[in-house]
């Protein structure tokens, strides 16, 4: 065993027997590096991975291939989970260097950390070959090296400059254009963006479902319903049992690869839920409780917290890792399990040539909505959803009996909070009061857990201990999900942890010069570059969530600081916009800015019932806070009067004249 036996991440510990000599990040690792003069192997990936897995078990578990790294380098591994400072820094030079990321990610540093070299996944042959060479140029010819090294860092250190924009044309004319440009991306057969893979991002869907709601687009509704449609459809969907894979390899949602990662999960709920308030569309409420049951079931620990990610592969019959194998069909075995019912059932889930995959394999995907197929078959739409509901019973426990994909079982902050937020959402939409407990729950697991007295939060739980401390994401997320949760129970706490958290980041994060929060705190051992998140990606940007947060939070406490730090994010970010897909929250935090935006306070012994009630509809553009008694809140304060139930509509600061008329109160919202 190497040394990353002693490490808690899964995806570490999946190294531990490797004969490389794998060490974990740390300073006595980095230290070694220096004293020893070698150069350092950075290779980066995750536990859910199949690409990681493919190169571990090619390259990593080779004799031949561990000796040229055990005898020339310092091998570190790095699970970018748990370490995405390391990770952006790496895949910034991965990127500059190649033109393209992805994991595994693996660098040649030098012995001070800086890279020279680097890319994705390489056969063994390949490897060996390119780290002979790079070691007897670092032998022969080190001055070359550290002249490319220090080229290359000034690349990376290139990408961290943000252009301070002043200026206040908050015009919301650019959000057209923007989106004028975006839309020649659309798939208006499939949904989503025309290339494959395809991934969900669901920040895209959650901004373009907001702008086309309030500038009454029906085109951009209806292709954002396509798109949710489409893969609630496909084989990204687990129908069986729930849960969605983080994106397919082509372009109708079919074939995934099938890891299926709480981040996603979260993010896709919350989305969901805000389409259903809008739609009622019965199949999104279907994709919220199937997700939510699977969360529930398969991801979550006994304390309250939420696993991070089932893996891409799992056992197959012969025993073989394979990827999919638990989630795909055989013609055959289906025949056996449905008897009669196959006939049907291949029309709902096409057991043909549209469902087709590999190797006789089927991966499930529906293409025609049930209520064409019913009519096609002369029966009732009832039964036929009545049946589909028993086949996937039927399937899911005859999927039971497989080898279940392996489970990442660590806890981060950041996923925690996201899903939270889900929880939170799909109470929302749904009104389960099931949903809003597993939320407190998880707010207690990680106030208890992962919140330090010293005020700082950390990254990572598992078995008991928490090693990492925890960056922008972690931070701006858990705000995030405490404003939501604030919302929904109207439980003052939230938010005063929402604002605790908020003012620790100014302490430790903000950087006032470049105007924007670093990825890091200001506590933590520096890297060879500062990194800035400000692009929003599968998961959005910190920054762009911190300006989401420092907006609501500006209206509930009257603070005029956050507002300006907002502002100024903005106009540094919406004028460089070139590529919107890459900036989608930020344009949601600019449609703050409309004239469409208000406030609502609500106010007296119904507050938290008749808030529920307006938070069932889809209603983006407005600012929710409430008291059942009095309350120290600067939005809130005086304006609780005993035995009455008062609304406050505000926009801009300005209210009009409180009223008791519920009805009124919620046309205006939507007008």
């Amino acid at each position: 065993m190497n040394e990353l036996s002693k490490e808690t991440s899964p995806y570490l510990l999946q190294h531990a027997q490797n004969p490389v000599h794998w060490k974990s990040w740390n300073s006595d690792t980095l230290a070694a590096a220096k004293t020893q003069n070698k150069l350092i192997i950075v290779s980066i990936g995750y536990s859910a991975c199949h690409w990681c897995h493919v190169m571990e078990h090619e390259t990593f578990e080779d004799e031949e291939a561990a000796q040229t790294m055990n005898q020339h380098f310092i091998n570190i591994k790095v699970d970018r989970e748990e370490r995405p400072d390391i990770d952006a820094v790496y895949m910034k030079a991965v990127q500059i260097m190649t033109g393209r990321g992805g994991w595994p990610l693996n660098a040649v540093c030098l012995p001070d950390g800086r890279p020279v070299w680097g890319g994705t996944y390489f056969k063994k042959e390949d490897w060996i070959e390119t780290l002979e060479q790079l070691q007897k140029l670092f032998e022969n010819n080190p001055q070359k090296m550290m002249e490319y090294a220090e080229k290359l860092h000034q690349g990376i250190e290139s990408l961290n400059l943000i252009e301070n924009n002043p200026g206040d044309d908050f015009n919301h004319q650019i959000l057209e254009l923007l989106v004028e440009k975006w839309a020649k991306s659309f798939d208006h057969e499939f949904g989503g963006m025309a290339r494959s893979p395809k991934f969900m991002m669901p920040n895209n869907y959650k901004f373009l479902l907001r702008y086309g709601y309030q500038t009454n687009n029906k085109e951009l509704l209806d292709f954002v319903n396509l798109t949710l449609t489409r893969m609630a459809f496909g084989g990204l969907f687990d129908t069986v049992d729930g849960g969605f894979s983080r994106y397919s390899v082509d372009m109708k949602w079919h074939v995934p690869h099938f890891e299926k990662m709480l981040y996603d999960n979260g993010q896709l709920v919350s989305l969901y839920a805000d389409a259903y308030k809008l739609t009622k569309n019965p199949l999104y409420k279907e994709v919220i409780e199937k997700t939510l049951n699977f969360i529930s079931k398969e991801l979550s620990n006994n304390q309250g917290g939420f696993y991070s990610a089932l893996d891409a592969d799992s056992l197959t019959e012969n025993q073989h890792l394979e990827e999919g194998a638990f989630y795909v069909w055989k013609k055959a075995g289906l025949q056996v399990l449905l008897k009669e019912d196959f006939e049907l059932f291949s029309q709902v889930f096409n057991i043909n040539d549209f469902g087709y995959w590999e190797e006789g394999n089927y991966v499930l995907i529906q293409k025609d909505p049930l209520e064409d197929i019913a009519s096609k078959n002369n029966i009732g739409l009832d039964i036929l959803q009545a049946k589909k509901k028993a086949w996937e019973q039927l399937l899911y426990d005859e999927r039971e009996k497989r080898s279940k994909p392996r489970l990442d079982d660590k806890c981060l902050t950041s996923w925690n909070a996201i899903m939270l937020k889900g929880f939170t959402d799909a109470y929302k939409a749904l009104q389960d009061e099931n949903y809003l407990e597993i939320a407190l729950q998880n707010a207690t697991f990680i106030t208890s857990h992962l919140w330090k007295e010293e005020g700082n939060l950390l990254r990572n739980f598992k078995n008991g201990k928490s090693t990492i401390n925890a960056y922008l994401e972690d931070y701006a997320l858990l705000i995030n999900a405490f404003i939501a949760l604030y919302e929904v129970t109207l439980d003052e706490k939230w938010l005063l942890n929402a604002k605790q958290l908020t003012d620790y980041c100014f302490e430790h994060f903000y950087d006032e010069k470049k105007q924007f929060f670093s990825f890091t705190s200001d506590l933590d051992e520096a890297l060879i570059s500062k990194h800035y998140e400000t692009e929003d990606n599968v998961i959005p940007a910190s920054n762009s969530v911190m300006a989401e947060n420092l907006f609501v939070l500006s209206v509930y406490y009257e603070n005029t600081y956050y507002e300006d730090v907002v502002n100024r994010m903005l106009q540094n970010i919406i004028p460089n916009i070139d590529y919107p897909s890459a900036f989608s929250n930020w344009m949601n935090v600019f449609l703050n800015y409309s004239e469409q935006n208000k406030e609502l306070a609500i106010t007296g012994r119904d507050a938290r019932q008749l808030s529920n009630q307006i938070s069932q509809d889809y209603i983006p553009n407005v600012i929710f806070a409430g008291a059942e008694n009095q309350s120290a809140l600067p939005f809130l304060k005086d304006r609780f009067i005993e035995d009455k139930s008062l609304f406050y509509l505000c926009q801009n600061r300005v209210c009009q004249i409180p009223t008791e008329d519920f009805e009124l109160v919620k046309s205006e919202l939507k007008h």
